[in-house]
């Protein structure tokens, strides 16, 4: 039976970050990726951010954009 990784608050992090900075258009530091994290997190109940509606994603990202 193969091995999966667990899907941690780490992971969560990683895959956060990365789709941020996938796009070019803005760095991670931008954003409060934690707050995004969080909020994801609590809307979901699971940290395997990769399930998740890619407009469901950005809506979320977008109200933790820092000014």
């Amino acid at each position: 039976m193969p091995q999966y990784a667990a899907h941690t608050v780490e992971t969560a992090t990683a895959y956060v970050i990365a789709a941020l900075e996938a796009t070019g258009a803005a760095s991670h530091e931008d954003f409060d990726v934690p707050g995004i994290v969080t909020t994801t997190h609590g809307l979901t109940q699971t940290w395997d951010f990769q399930e998740i509606d890619s407009r469901r994603f950005w809506g979320i990202a977008a109200t933790f954009l820092r000014a």
